[in-house]
């Protein structure tokens, strides 16, 4: 029995099997504490919020918190890095890593509300998730202490879990049955474990979860359009909506489509490669629609700028730094960037693809007169010739120098 002066901690909690333990295994382990639950609603499956506080309680919780936290999440964690364009080892929407530091900070609200002095996660010793919790609980709450049953107990395998639930009396609906371990909120649900532990099995139709197969989409392509204003989606088909609800409605519409399936094998932050199938339907529209009208607005040197900051946001944000003065900075310049990024985009949604098909914006740099092939008055390709002369002129030099030798 430990002790350490901890009275009460606030646990991350889910209703799964993982948290169902650790709140029982917490009283017994550490003497005299009590366990607050504290559930962050960004969106996951209805089914797992019903009744998830008594489930808390039950299973010897003396409260459970249960945060809305939908359109923050999109509003401002996921519309955020959307503008930088990140996209980690390029392909992951970053579905995880941006929800991780939101948990998190709900939870050192609720520890100051309820005057804990620890912190709970149910992360375990070989994922990302440990270090973006406990890396946003440094920035936000450095003085309250943190626990990591993963880290500590005994218990090995979801068997083990079964059991030392089972012993106790607290109920459970998980099973052996489970083989895959799933994430979801609103903006992704992620599929790993399974056949999908070997990555030269291909994956089955059990590995995806919100959209059909691509063979399986509409034979009929289906037109969407976007409003972007400063880099943010504010309207879908011609109706001013919300973030979140922005998201909703294009979650629907992509995943009818086949649209934001990914399957890759990544490298984790602590060495390891790991394989999931990821779902990002609506996701991969609106990325798909601010990139549509960044071509448009964005300089040559402005967009690669972004591309830039838009790389490393990718590492910052999957190795949990959200709360660092990088991201922050990095921030400030997507912000800055986004400013004209003002537009509306038509997409196409066909069998798995998501294709631009119509762009404008009131700050287009596009001009036809310039761009056309035909005949124009307002440029003269004479001028080309000392630009080239001048551009290449470094080339010349050294071709020049390498000739006298």
């Amino acid at each position: 029995m430990k002790n350490h002066g901890i009275k009460k901690v606030v646990l991350a909690y889910s209703g799964g099997l993982d948290t169902s333990a650790i709140i029982p295994w917490l009283k017994e382990n550490y003497e005299g504490c009590e366990v607050v639950a504290c559930v962050v609603d960004i969106g996951q499956d209805r089914d797992d919020l019903k009744g998830v506080e008594q489930k808390a309680l039950r299973s010897g919780a003396v409260d459970c918190y249960v945060v809305d936290a939908r359109e923050e999440f999109i509003s401002d964690y996921v519309y955020p890095v959307l503008q930088t364009g990140a996209l980690y080892e390029g392909s992951y929407l970053l579905g995880t890593s941006m929800a991780r530091p939101l948990i998190a900070k709900a939870l050192v609200d609720v520890a100051k509300k309820v005057g804990a002095d620890a912190l709970c996660h149910g992360a375990t010793g070989k994922g990302n998730d440990q270090v973006r919790f406990e890396s946003a609980w440094a920035a936000l709450a450095p003085e309250l202490k943190v626990i990591a049953p993963w880290r500590e107990w005994d218990l090995r395998s979801r068997e083990a879990l079964l059991d030392y639930l089972k012993e106790r009396d607290i109920p459970t609906t998980a099973s052996l049955e489970k083989i895959y371990s799933r994430d979801e909120n609103a903006w992704h649900i992620s599929t790993e474990g399974g056949v999908l532990e070997s990555p030269w099995n291909a994956a089955n139709k059990d590995c995806w979860v919100w959209t059909v197969c691509a063979k399986d989409a509409p034979d009929q392509a289906e037109l969407v359009t976007v409003k972007v204003e400063q880099g943010k989606v504010v309207a879908v088909n011609g109706e001013a909506l919300s973030p979140f609800k922005c998201l909703e409605k294009l979650n629907q519409i992509g995943a009818k489509h086949g649209v934001g399936r990914v399957d890759i094998v990544e490298n984790r932050l602590v060495g390891i490669k790991s394989r999931g199938c990821y779902e990002t339907p609506g996701g991969t529209i609106m990325m798909a629609a601010l990139r549509g009208v960044e071509q448009l607005v964005l300089d040559r040197d402005s967009y690669k700028w972004r591309e830039q900051v838009g790389l490393e946001m990718s590492y910052v944000v999957y190795d949990g730094r959200w709360f660092a003065p990088l991201r922050q900075s990095l921030q400030a310049a997507a912000e800055s960037l986004a400013r004209d990024v003002n537009g509306e985009v038509v997409l196409e949604l066909y069998k798995g693809r998501v294709t631009a098909i119509q762009k404008k914006s009131p700050n287009s740099l596009y001009n036809e007169a310039f761009a056309t092939f035909g005949e124009d008055e307002v440029y003269d390709h004479s001028h080309a010739g000392g630009f080239i002369r001048l551009f290449s002129l470094s080339s010349r030099i050294r071709a020049l120098n390498e000739k006298k030798h």
